[in-house]
């Protein structure tokens, strides 16, 4: 027998280009093979309504049952897609739960060699909310606002800046009269709250928790702005060495997954109640108030389809902002849903095609 160490917080700091772990970890005692090559699995996630099936079957065992006890799980808590993914590309994450924009990012500097997209996870549950107090009627209100999303380059932030771009906004950065401050989901709330922002561009349960604490409504529910209400808001991504070394136990994790993911579709309100509790029990920053999450989760729902197209809009968005190079984007070889696609087939359930 042996003692496991399951990280269950983690502080990213990123100091004279260093990347450093702060975590806080909880012990369990699991049997280990010791004739196992890997014996750790590290998955990155963060405490967002849109990652529901890693907050929920990583904190209540479901993944590590259907690991079994050959290989442990080690957690790691992130705010935001472009630090988890610095530590994806520093080795010290194996797969991690991710907006689509900030795996773009690593996946085109690498000349897409660095990661693959095994999985979807969520679609929609990010929210444009802007403060009674600001003024804000229609987009013709924005000149000299300030205005929020959770950090340079994430999911949220690009889509505040293409909505800002196509509305025929600069930023203050770029020349224009819009200020854009990028910080963590927790001090976007303080933020607001001190009147210091006039809206925030945010992933869920964040969207609904500024509605439910400050006085501020929905500007725009970016559902509303994509074909069919459709676009990934998390994907699951899996470094590309560690799926060439270890499909085996890249499969198993996506099986959870996707048990987690049926799960959560056929039980929404069990898994609002525990979405509450393990988000709650994460991070001391989100209340426990179980009307948050109940309003959170009108605004998206759960797929294991990585919902190609509109990531590759996302892609085009980016790019359109300076964040993917000088040259359009090439996502070839961004997929690979082969092994999603035995999961499927195993279960009788219809294939994702790419």
């Amino acid at each position: 027998m042996y003692i496991v160490t399951i990280a269950v917080a983690v502080i990213i700091i990123i100091a004279a280009g260093a990347f450093v772990e702060i975590s806080q970890s909880t012990s369990t005692t699991t049997s280990v093979s010791t004739t196992n090559s890997i014996g750790v699995v590290r998955i990155g996630y963060f405490a967002n309504i849109n990652h529901a099936p890693a907050i929920i079957g990583l904190n209540n065992g479901t993944f590590q049952r259907f690991l079994g006890n050959s290989t442990k799980i080690d957690t790691y808590l992130f705010t935001a897609g472009p630090t988890e993914m610095t530590a994806l590309l520093a080795g010290q994450l194996d797969m991690a739960y991710v907006g689509p924009s900030s795996a773009l990012s690593p996946f085109v500097s690498s000349n897409g060699t660095a990661l693959k997209i095994v999985a979807g996870v969520s679609n929609g549950g990010a929210v444009f909310v802007v403060s009674n107090s600001s003024g804000i009627n229609s987009t013709a209100d924005f000149g000299g606002k300030t205005f929020a999303a959770p950090q340079l380059g994430n999911t949220q932030d690009i889509s505040l800046r293409h909505y800002l771009q196509v509305n025929g906004y600069n930023t203050t950065s770029n020349g224009g009269n819009v200020t854009v401050v990028d910080t963590s989901n927790s001090n976007i709330i303080t933020l607001m709250k001190q009147g210091k922002i006039d809206g925030a561009w945010v992933p869920e349960p964040t969207a609904s928790q500024l509605l439910y604490e400050t006085a501020s409504h929905v500007f725009v529910n970016e559902q509303n702005l994509w074909p069919g209400g459709n676009f990934s808001t998390a994907e699951l991504v899996v470094s590309t060495s560690f799926l060439n070394a270890h499909p085996d136990v890249v499969k198993k994790i996506i099986e959870a997954d996707v048990y987690e993911t049926l799960w959560i579709n056929n039980n929404i309100a069990n898994a609002t109640k525990l979405l509450d509790y393990y988000i709650g029990t994460l991070t001391s920053t989100t209340p426990t108030n179980i009307t948050i999450f109940q309003n959170a989760m009108t605004y998206l729902s759960f797929t294991y389809d990585p919902l190609e197209a509109s990531v590759a809009q996302q892609a085009t968005n980016a790019y359109n902002l300076g964040y993917l190079g000088t040259t359009p984007p090439d996502l070839n070889g961004l997929y690979d849903l082969t092994l999603l696609n035995q999961v499927l087939q195993e279960q009788g359930l219809p294939q994702v095609t790419n």
